[in-house]
């Protein structure tokens, strides 16, 4: 299931926005209506929030721009973007593959941040307010703010607000942009990409680590330079730190699962004898005669020798036990028109990319037009048990 809203498509891809991107936009949003209205006495409180949510606007519409030049590059590269989606920590970028070479990762990388750091030197540009009297002393440079209108003054935070978000993503913590580029490099050095993944990993656990101490330093009165002192902001950036460690063990298991899966062909852990039901059964008697005497939650629908279709158990629980006698498995199926399904020869790592996609627990295998076999999630699963080095790694 979905979570969030869907807002459009920009050049082809598919843009999210998570239910969590609601409560940092109202963080933002009452922190700047506060900072604006501290600054400009003057100004209405219609106005000081007016311009705090089109600032706040402005600021996701910046963090969107910069997914999409890590995903038009990354399509540059032959790489396909199913979506984007905002979230509470910005955005992400969801490219299906890894990318092919240490070059190509370091391109799709590196625009992000540039794109960021370039919109804020934009916005900062065209507030019309000269540079040297932003680096004037505090005490004139606050004089000159204080007189300027809606405008100048929320280009003057999207600016450096950009700028930070760019030189942030550069800090050297895998899976942040900045751990990608590093990764990019020790792929290039050692043309390994599971052991770079493996060093920037570590590196991006470490530098997690980092911010979470650093994080309840601050809860605990300790002055930092740069990140200030105080509960809300201490617990802010444990909690990153804290998300930046999962991200970079997940990237790295992930690396692993896929190079696990790389080349063994679907043929290889398929279940060839999956039972099978005709279209014209009645429900009752999948019931009784297949689901109840197996413990498969889904079956191929054949017909004269072809695959027509795949009634799952979910199917089953969708319709009234009344209806059981009257309605046949044609009747819930999911038609072969509207599945995803793989070929025997296929990639098992390709093939886990399409179950995680659409979140299935089985895709039917094929042997051109004919049924081969079933893959299920769970025989991946059990492949990567036995294959599988994540505990030692």
């Amino acid at each position: 299931m979905k979570k969030g809203l869907r807002l459009g498509r920009f050049f082809g891809i598919e843009v999210n926005i998570d239910w969590s991107l609601l409560l940092i936009f109202f963080l933002i949003t009452w922190n700047l209506s506060t900072g604006f209205g501290s600054m400009h006495e003057d100004w209405s409180t219609a106005l000081r929030w007016g311009t705090a949510v089109v600032a706040a606007i402005l600021f996701f519409a910046s963090v969107l721009m910069h997914e999409l030049a890590h995903s038009l590059v990354a399509r540059s590269q032959g790489l396909p973007v199913r979506r984007i989606t905002l979230f509470l920590f910005g955005g992400v970028s969801n490219i299906q593959r890894e990318p092919p070479s240490p070059t190509a990762e370091f391109l799709i990388t590196i625009v992000g941040p540039l794109t960021s750091i370039l919109l804020g030197f934009i916005f900062i540009a065209i507030s019309g307010i000269p540079t040297d009297t932003l680096l004037a002393s505090a005490d004139a440079s606050m004089n000159v703010l204080k007189g300027l209108g809606p405008i100048p003054t929320l280009l003057l935070w999207l600016g450096p607000i950009n700028i930070l978000l760019g030189l942030f993503n550069l800090v050297p913590g895998f899976p942040l942009d900045g751990g990608r580029i590093v990764r990019s490099i020790l792929w290039a050095i050692t043309d390994n990409l599971r052991r770079a993944t493996r060093v920037a990993s570590y590196l991006g656990q470490g530098i997690a680590w980092l911010m979470i101490g650093t994080g309840f330093a601050m809860v605990f009165g300790i002055q930092v330079p740069f990140f200030g002192t105080g509960l809300i902001s201490g617990l802010w950036l444990a909690f990153i730190g804290w998300f930046l460690h999962s991200a970079a063990s997940r990237s790295y298991q992930q690396v692993v699962i896929r190079d696990i899966l790389e080349d063994v062909p679907v043929s290889r852990m398929m279940r060839n004898d999956a039972p099978t039901v005709s279209p014209d059964t009645t429900i009752r008697n999948l019931v009784h005669d297949h689901i109840m005497r197996t413990d498969e939650h889904s079956f191929p629908v054949i017909e004269t020798g072809k695959l027509v279709g795949l009634v799952t158990l979910d199917d089953v629980r969708a319709v009234s036990r009344d209806s059981w006698d009257a309605k046949t498995i044609r009747d819930i199926m999911t038609p072969k028109e509207e599945l995803i399904v793989v070929e025997e020869d296929e990639d098992a790592a390709d093939a886990l990319d399409k179950l995680r996609q659409r979140d299935f627990r089985q895709l039917p295998v094929l042997r051109g037009s004919e049924m081969a076999g079933l893959l299920r999630r769970r025989d991946i699963i059990k492949w990567l048990q036995l294959h599988s080095d994540l505990v030692n790694a």
